[in-house]
This record gives C-alpha cells, sequence and structure tokens, in this order.
C-alpha cells in the first residue's frame, strides 16, 4: 500500500481517494512517504471540527478560518509550497456544487506543483464531476508482518517470556482481518483474562474476532456442528468435496494446482444444499462466513457499494475462507432492471460482486446456493465463475433410508425397530427437510399421548404430508430439465439423476 501511495504521489496525482476506518495507520503511512528524500513535503490535515493543521502539531494551532470545506480547499490553492493534504471524511460535503468546484479548481492549479489532496474516509463517496479526477485505493488491512509488531509490542508490555515460533504463527493468523486498533485490543482481553498470551489464547481471540465482524451486520461467521456424514446420499458432491479438501495448502500449489474458486449448489428446496455448504468448512478446516446481500443495502448514496466491497475485503483478509450466499437467486433477483426501482444501486452491487469473483487472487471460496435456477443472471451462469454447478436432485429410495437413518439415530440410540425399506418406499417424493419434519411430527403425536413413537406413526404422518415436489410439479421439472444438460448431477447415480417420475 505504501509503496503504492508513494508512486501516484510521485507522479503528480492531484487527487487521491483513501478508503479506510484506521485514520492513524493511514496518516503514519503518508507521513513516512512525505519524508522520504523524493519527496520532502509537508503534511496537513484538515477536519469539520478543527479545520486545518500540519501533522505533528497541537489541535489549537490550526489555520484561521479553514473550518468549512470550501475555505480550507481555498487555502490548499493558495499554497506554494509543495504538500499532502489530507481531508478526513469530507464525503457527505461531496454533495455541495460549491465544494466540487473547489476540488476540481484545486485540481486545476495543482499543474506542476507538488501539491495532492487526499480525501481519507471509511465511505467511498464520489460525485460524478470528480469521476475522471481521482484514484481510489482501498487502504489494505495489517497484514501479518505488522500485526507481528502488534503482538511484539504487546508481548514486551506485559513482560511475557519468549514464545515459541508455532504458537506466536497462530497467535497472529488468528488476528488476521482486523485493524490494527482490533488486534492490540483483542490481544489485550486475551492477556487480562489469562493473565498471559500463549497458544490457549487463541480461541478467545478468535472469539472477539468473531464479534468484531459481526458488528457490521453484513458478514457472519456460521458454526455447524454438523458433519458432512450428516447429509445423506449426494455423493457425487461428497466426492467433489473430498478431493479439495487440502487445495489451499502450500502443497497444492507446490503441485501446480490452482486455488478452487467457488461453487454453485442448485437444487429442490430441502434437499440439503445448505447442510452440504455449513459441513464443508469442517470437512476443509476452514472457518465459514455468510454474506447476507439483503444487509448491503442502505439508502446513503454509495453506502450499499462500500458496504459490499469492505465485506469482500474482511473475506479476503482472514482467508482461507469459505464464503456461502445461500438463495442467491434471491439475493440478486432483479439486478438487470434495477435503475427504474432503485437507482441501479443493485444492478452496481451485482457488478461489483461478479468483478471481484472474476479478479479475486485471495484463497475465498465462494458456495452459493439456489432453488429457481430462472431468476439468476446470465452472468453467474457461464464458465470460469463456479469450478462447478451441481445439481441436487430429490433423494432416491436408498438416499431416502440413509436420510431416515440419520435423523433416527439423532434421537434414539436403538432404531432396529423401524423398517427403513418401508420408510424409504413411503415418502416417494420426499426432500430431506420434509422427512425430517415428518419425523418431528410423528414423535409430537406420540408425545402427546404419552408413549414412544413407531413405525406407523412415522407412515401415518407422511401420508398426511404433501410434498413440494407435488405442490409444484411443473416447477421442480423445469429445473430437472434445465439442469440435465448444464449441471452436474450431485447424486452418484446419473441414471437416477436423470429420471422425471416422483
Amino acid at each position: 500500500m505504501q509503496e503504492e501511495l508513494n508512486i501516484l504521489i510521485q507522479a503528480q496525482y492531484p487527487l487521491i481517494y483513501l478508503v479506510t476506518s484506521e485514520e492513524d495507520r493511514a496518516e503514519r503511512t503518508i507521513a513516512n512517504i512525505a519524508q522520504m528524500k523524493q519527496h520532502q513535503k509537508r503534511v496537513f490535515i484538515w477536519t469539520v471540527t478543527h479545520g486545518i493543521i500540519e501533522y505533528g502539531q497541537p489541535r489549537h494551532v490550526t489555520q484561521h478560518n479553514t473550518v468549512s470545506s470550501e475555505a480550507a480547499i481555498e487555502w490548499v490553492i493558495r499554497q506554494r509550497d509543495p504538500g499532502i493534504f489530507i481531508f478526513k471524511d469530507l464525503h457527505p460535503f461531496l454533495d455541495s456544487p460549491v465544494t466540487t468546484r473547489w476540488l476540481r479548481d484545486a485540481i486545476a492549479s495543482f499543474k506542476g506543483m507538488q501539491k495532492v489532496i487526499i480525501l481519507m474516509s471509511p465511505v467511498q463517496h464520489i460525485p460524478i464531476e470528480l469521476e475522471k479526477e481521482l484514484v481510489v485505493l482501498d487502504y489494505a488491512l495489517p497484514d501479518l508482518a505488522e500485526l507481528n509488531q502488534v503482538l511484539s509490542a504487546q508481548l514486551e508490555q506485559t513482560r511475557t517470556r519468549r514464545t515459541t515460533t508455532e504458537t506466536r504463527e497462530k497467535l497472529l493468523k488468528s488476528a488476521l482481518g482486523l485493524t490494527r486498533d482490533e488486534a492490540e485490543k483483542v490481544y489485550r482481553k486475551a492477556y487480562v483474562k489469562t493473565n498471559r498470551l500463549s497458544e490457549t489464547e487463541v480461541d478467545i481471540i478468535l472469539s472477539e474476532k468473531k464479534q468484531l465482524i459481526r458488528r457490521n451486520g453484513i458478514l457472519e461467521f456460521i458454526e455447524e456442528d454438523e458433519t458432512i456424514d450428516s447429509v445423506g446420499g449426494l455423493e457425487e458432491l461428497k466426492r467433489w468435496l473430498h478431493q479439495r479438501s487440502n487445495a489451499f495448502t502450500e502443497r497444492a500449489r507446490e503441485y501446480g494446482l490452482p486455488q478452487p474458486k467457488g461453487m454453485l449448489i442448485l437444487g429442490v428446496p430441502g434437499c440439503g444444499k445448505s447442510l452440504i455448504a455449513k459441513t464443508t468448512a469442517r470437512l476443509w478446516g476452514l472457518p465459514l462466513l455468510r454474506l447476507d446481500i439483503g444487509r448491503v443495502y442502505d439508502s446513503a448514496v454509495g453506502r450499499s457499494e462500500a458496504n459490499l466491497r469492505n465485506a469482500l475485503k474482511t473475506a479476503e483478509s482472514i482467508s482461507p475462507t469459505i464464503l456461502l450466499i445461500d438463495e442467491l437467486d434471491k439475493a440478486f433477483a432483479g439486478s438487470a432492471g434495477s435503475a427504474d426501482s432503485d437507482g441501479g444501486t443493485s444492478s452496481r452491487i451485482f457488478g461489483t460482486f461478479l468483478t471481484w469473483m472474476q479478479e479475486k487472487t485471495s484463497p475465498v471460496f465462494v458456495m452459493a446456493t439456489a432453488n429457481r435456477v430462472e431468476r439468476l443472471p446470465g452472468e453467474f451462469l457461464r464458465k470460469g465463475r463456479f469450478d462447478e454447478i451441481f445439481f441436487v436432485d430429490l433423494p432416491n429410495q436408498e438416499e431416502r433410508k440413509e436420510i431416515f437413518k440419520i435423523h433416527l439415530s439423532k434421537r434414539r440410540r436403538e432404531i432396529t425397530r423401524f423398517d427403513l425399506e418401508q420408510l424409504g418406499k413411503v415418502s416417494d417424493g420426499f426432500s430431506g427437510a420434509e422427512i425430517e419434519q415428518a419425523l418431528v411430527a410423528a414423535m409430537y403425536d406420540a408425545f402427546a399421548q404419552d408413549r414412544e413413537f413407531t413405525q406407523l406413526d412415522i407412515i401415518a404422518a407422511i401420508k398426511a404430508t404433501q410434498p413440494l415436489s407435488r405442490t409444484m410439479t411443473e416447477q421442480v421439472t423445469a429445473l430437472r430439465d434445465w439442469a440435465r444438460q448444464r449441471a452436474r448431477p450431485a447424486a452418484a447415480s446419473v441414471a437416477e439423476y436423470h429420471r422425471l417420475e416422483f
């Protein structure tokens, strides 16, 4: 980041937009650049509360009458000496035609002069008048080297004795994705709770880290107790996932394998798509983050796109990780025609996400699920966006038997009294979720009568249920017809996948 910023300043870019919430850290970086031999510039900082103050000077040593944004920019234009001028949180004022015009005047006056304005804000908001005039930089979160400085300072402050290389590595990786200040706080908290910083405190740091990431309300840590063996059937999909369980290791890179991009799981509702996504995290030993697209939207102009960029940046910073987007068809439905309904916000968010998927180099594996393929924008389905598109059909008889066995075993130690063969037959057309609900309904009936539930109770509950495959026959048939030529079957038997009867 420092190198890129240095190049832009040296190349006399007049206006730079630095997107960051870490003001102190970004200021130190800019001050370091200003002191380099090729620059030797003074640094000034503007805030709406204090006006313009030279970096390193007390707050009361301010330039007079520079609190308003227009007066501050005019003051910058009048300066004849080289300088870097940081404007903090100017974005609310950029909707003012006067402020925008002053910025454009400043850009014109900077030609041939060693002066640059840096707009520093956690929110990216660029008026159309300035789109061609500035360059946008996202200030990266601390890497392992910088976190190592934070950890070393904390160890020295707490007079902790030397730690092993392995312990230090775990403590550092557990803090990836946090700002420098957040990392300092979680290290202090871990020390306060246990009076030490060792490998055993990693769980404390991870727990606090989850809370910090959940604060924005867009990304959510998902912890799943179930393993992939809890998913009935889908053997072809499981085999594909098992093959890639070590795909993010250095050994895979040395072998010459590229990092997996992601997978899209299409299928009938209730057939285990979301559960597969959640249990893959345990299989691969990676953290699982869920991205809620609905929470990305914000009424403020430009805020929605900034929310998505920040969420994706956070996911990248703690990679390797799995990013789950449930019901992708609902998340991006209607994005193509959003100009009339929301001013094009949905289209811009959709474009931002597609560009990120295409260009990302960080090991973030996107697992997306969808029920209605006709609602998905075609751009998601083209080759190269996902590594594979799987179709999850209704379970066949053998898979239904396995699903019954899994759910019965969760609730009773001894299940030999149940005829799984019969249960598999009478539940034809049922999804995995419908099978579970039929079993729960049978247990409630028996519980209300103060007795143990039986095979007949389950059969009665099944016969009382109309599965989705019968109430929405046309939709399920259309989905199967689409998937036959365009997706890979998740079940082991391709012949079973091609059947059309329920």
